[in-house]
């Protein structure tokens, strides 16, 4: 009796590898073929989009090109006349008639500019989208393409050989190369629609609930903490800030509450973007210092807790200080970002680098 249900059990098993196989081909061949029809969608696009942008810089050249022909025919007119009066009464004349002619050049160019700015943004969204159901909804059954150490940020288009030589990754500037420190955003302290991609160093504004596993640290506002802390020496890193409109980087004690904004609280300290008010501020205990400066594309921030500092630099050709706070606090600080507005797309980048 024994022998018969080992052998029907077997025989279920065998079966079950037959129909588990037959299914897993099923669903191998249909994903291929959604993918196909994804990328051939998207070639189309590709193809129609640079058409109506050809087409646009074409009518908008015509225009301008008729505009200066229209002026030069004008041109050609006074040459012929003789007296400086007529001139006068001719250039008189001539500006009347052409009051509005440098202007139409000018609007052609913002119709032009606006056109295209709607495309770009269109397609910056589509890429957006695809980067937050791909890599941040699949990211735990997805395994990573290559060990962490030798991780590049995901792109969608991969480098050649050629311009990876005239595009080597970004290097931590010579004056902060010995403190710095690799830092990744903490899934335990990320607000659920805000999606964490590309190995734990970007964050961007989803759409939709994200799906974390339950965390009793989770933050209820649009805030991510790192995972890295420091309490002694000195440490740097650096944040890429240009694909947000709304933002703020600073370092927090690790008690900030799920509802405390980044440098509202004593144990809290940021540099903050507002787009809407075009304002950089410092905040701390939720003082705000006007900074007066420009938007940073990238932000620097140096913790020096020996000195009990911390200093926010602004990240082109060089550094640029915009601000250094004193720090009250002997508990470890953990990098923290804030993002502006659920309703609005955006995201921060912590700067992956070779450090010199």
């Amino acid at each position: 009796m024994q022998l018969e249900m080992t052998a029907e059990t077997i025989h279920l098993l065998r079966t079950d590898l037959s129909k588990t196989k037959e299914y897993t081909s099923q669903i191998k061949s249909q994903i291929t073929k959604d993918f196909c029809c994804m990328k051939e969608y998207v070639e189309r696009q590709e193809r129609n989009t640079l058409r109506f942008i050809e087409q646009e810089q074409k009518a908008a050249q015509q225009k301008i090109e008729e505009t200066i022909h229209q002026l030069c025919v004008e041109m050609n007119k006074l040459t012929d006349i003789k007296t400086q009066t007529t001139v006068s009464d001719e250039i008189n004349n001539l500006s009347e008639r052409h009051r509005y002619k440098g202007s139409p050049s000018t609007v052609d160019k913002i119709t032009l500019d606006e056109k295209l700015n709607v495309v770009k943004t269109a397609v910056e969204d589509l890429k957006r989208k695809l980067e937050i159901l791909l890599l941040e909804k699949y990211a735990r059954q997805f395994p990573p393409a290559q060990p962490p150490d030798l991780y590049q940020e995901t792109n969608v288009c991969s480098l050649s050989p050629e311009s990876a030589a005239k595009n080597p990754e970004p290097m931590i500037s010579s004056q902060f190369s010995q403190w710095a420190d690799d830092v990744t955003f903490d899934l335990t302290r990320v607000y659920e629609r805000l999606a964490i991609t590309a190995q734990n160093r970007k964050v961007m504004v989803s759409s939709y609930t994200t799906g974390y596993e339950p965390s009793p640290n989770r933050f209820c506002i649009s805030q991510v903490m790192c995972s890295q802390s420091f309490s002694t020496g000195c440490h740097y890193w650096e944040v890429i800030t240009e694909d947000s409109d709304g933002w703020a980087v600073g370092v927090a004690h690790e008690m900030i509450g799920k509802r405390d904004k980044l440098g509202r609280t004593e144990h809290s300290w940021c540099v903050e973007w507002l787009g809407p008010k075009k304002q950089l501020s410092a905040w701390h205990r939720d003082q705000e210092t006007l900074l007066q400066k420009d938007k940073p594309l990238k932000v620097g921030i140096f913790l020096e807790l020996q000195k009990k500092t911390v200093s926010f630099y602004s990240i082109t050709d060089k550094e640029m200080l915009l601000h250094t706070f004193e720090i009250n606090s002997s508990n470890p600080l953990y990098p923290a970002f804030w993002l502006y507005s659920l309703e609005r797309n955006g995201s921060l980048t912590i700067n992956h680098t070779n450090w010199k």
